[in-house]
């Protein structure tokens, strides 16, 4: 694994109230050798984050591998080689990119070094599409039809980026493990040795695939011409400070900065990813609720969620994420912001918060009031 988990041993507190199975899943931040992000848009009919953007990704498979048990072991919420299997599988069904490297030998022994991008297994646009219909409709597993083309999935190469837990009281409920995954940069007279252009699945689940720089996907949020979810959301909004044209920063002639400059924001971001405590590899995030005034809505990052209460795993506590209402059915715009500037600590704060966490049917209808809201938007999209 490229970053290892801590072990977390501890058993979590019984919950006096029934929820739903936290369904295992991975998303993959696919970055660009220009630094860009990809996200997808889901169709309109999806059962989940309908019309919204999305990371590549989806539930866990048994052909993943095998997973503990969903009910009462935390492992269950930690990184392992089920997640990772599945998170490049969804990127290749969803956008046809294969993030894999090709073998020298029959045995995975004799695997490539992972560091060349001139590894980096290389098929034609249909081999690729007849491969994602096959894997989708299970005619075929998908580590075999990688191996069959001479390949192994580069699972080594993924860096995990928080894990996010659905809130208890919604019905249907995610434990998403995701990851960073940096698409090689070397070039050979300013072009990429290969071109990875993202396709949708036809409409099967996504209508649009596309890399845009991460401030970019903000600001069409912001504008309210795309539907970003809080964990896409707060995700872009920290990649965002490392990735992509800032002022000031040295760009060729025809704007593009260089490998060296692109190569150097991949090692800050990987390096921010290994700082905090936890580690932002091993945080769990489950959004909560804190405080709801008038037409804003303020939630916390710091809950790692039902299921690892009593552990010793948690979320972000220095950064709040809070929704500006407009109307009944949607929303002005996310905003993400440390936590000491949007709530300072005081008297009437204090009691405010202390009141919102002990009224638990208050607390749920703020969270149903975020999730009628962004659902509501995609009529307009």
């Amino acid at each position: 694994m490229a970053s290892p988990t801590r072990n977390f041993s501890s058993s979590p507190k019984p919950s006096s109230k029934p929820r739903s199975t936290a369904s295992p899943s991975a998303s993959i931040l696919l970055i660009s050798p220009a630094n860009e992000i990809l996200l997808l848009r889901r169709v309109k009919q999806s059962t989940s984050f309908a019309s919204a953007h999305v990371f590549p990704g989806g539930h866990i498979d048994a052909q993943d591998g095998p997973l503990p048990p969903l009910h009462g072991d935390v492992r269950l919420h930690e990184d392992g080689a089920a997640y990772r299997v599945g998170a490049i599988r969804e990127c290749f069904e969803e956008s046809g990119i294969l993030l894999a490297r090709r073998r020298r030998g029959e045995s995975e022994e004799e695997e490539e070094e992972p560091s060349s991008s001139t590894l980096l297994l290389q098929l034609d646009e249909q081999e690729k599409d007849a491969g994602r219909r096959a894997i989708h409709g299970k005619e075929v597993g998908f580590q075999e039809w990688v191996r069959t083309h001479g390949g192994v999935l580069d699972t080594e190469a993924l860096h995990p980026f928080t894990r996010w837990l659905t809130p208890a009281h919604i019905a249907r409920r995610f434990s998403t493990q995701m990851y960073l995954y940096f698409l090689p940069l070397e070039v050979r007279g300013g072009i990429p040795q290969m071109l990875h252009v993202p396709t949708s699945d036809g409409g099967v689940e996504h209508t649009e695939a596309e890399f845009l720089p991460a401030r970019e996907w903000l600001a069409r949020a912001q504008a309210d011409k795309i539907i970003l979810f809080p964990p896409q959301f707060f995700l872009l909004s920290l990649v965002a400070d490392f990735l992509g044209t800032a002022p000031g920063s040295e760009e060729d002639a025809e704007g593009l900065l260089s490998t060296q400059r692109l190569q150097a924001q991949r090692e800050a971001l990987l390096d921010f990813v290994k700082s905090g405590d936890p580690p932002w590899g091993e945080k769990c995030i489950s959004p909560s609720p804190l405080r709801k005034d008038g037409k804003e809505l303020i939630m916390g990052l710091n809950e790692p969620g039902p299921e690892l209460e009593g552990t010793d795993r948690k979320g972000d506590d220095e950064r709040v994420i809070w929704v500006r209402f407009k109307g009944k059915d949607g929303t002005s715009g996310l905003n993400v912001g440390l936590r000491t500037d949007i709530m300072p600590k005081g008297p009437d704060t204090a009691e405010s918060n202390k009141s919102s966490e002990t009224e638990t049917g208050e607390r749920e209808d703020t969270r149903q009031d975020v999730e009628r809201a962004l659902r509501g938007r995609q009529e307009n999209l």
